[in-house]
């Protein structure tokens, strides 16, 4: 079965939660990756300035090769971890920040519970065309949100 063809799986809030630990260490593992790969980009661009700035300079070819195979090991390696996440049935929504949202419905309407790296727990949830700004909370004893005013 296709991408196109998998029905997307709704989460309640139990479930969604019972998923956390595989989810914090998977988001970590990649927010960690991408980092690391920023870092690389960052010193391949001071090479390439001391390079530009004072022109006829021979780059260490050996050690930025080195560090490009690294860069390109952490960059798969995150991408990894996301597509792992998207295939448990998660949204990614922002990798710097460690969003991830849950496909749920909501009196048939279908909406995301959503999570950020470090809450205990899933306190929130938001309207499809809402992002994290539109974060309303759920109700402390429910397994689903809390009806919109």
């Amino acid at each position: 079965m296709g991408d196109e063809e998998r029905e997307e799986k709704l989460f309640d809030r139990r479930e969604a939660e019972s998923l956390l630990p595989k989810l914090e260490g998977l988001l970590s593992g990649a927010i960690e990756k991408k980092k690391r790969a920023e870092d690389i980009d960052r010193e391949f661009n001071q090479v390439q300035n001391r390079i530009l700035l004072y022109g006829g300079l021979v780059p260490p070819y050996g050690y930025l090769a080195e560090k490009k195979l690294e860069r390109d090991s952490l960059v798969s390696g995150m991408r990894e971890a996301v597509t792992c996440i998207e295939e448990i049935g998660c949204v990614v929504k922002d990798l710097d920040l460690g969003l991830i949202d849950f496909p749920s419905l909501l009196n048939e309407e279908q909406i995301y519970l959503c999570w950020k790296l470090g809450e205990e727990r899933i306190r929130f949830w938001h309207r499809m065309d809402e992002g994290f700004a539109g974060r309303k909370p759920l109700g402390e004893d429910s397994s689903e949100p809390t009806k919109p005013n």
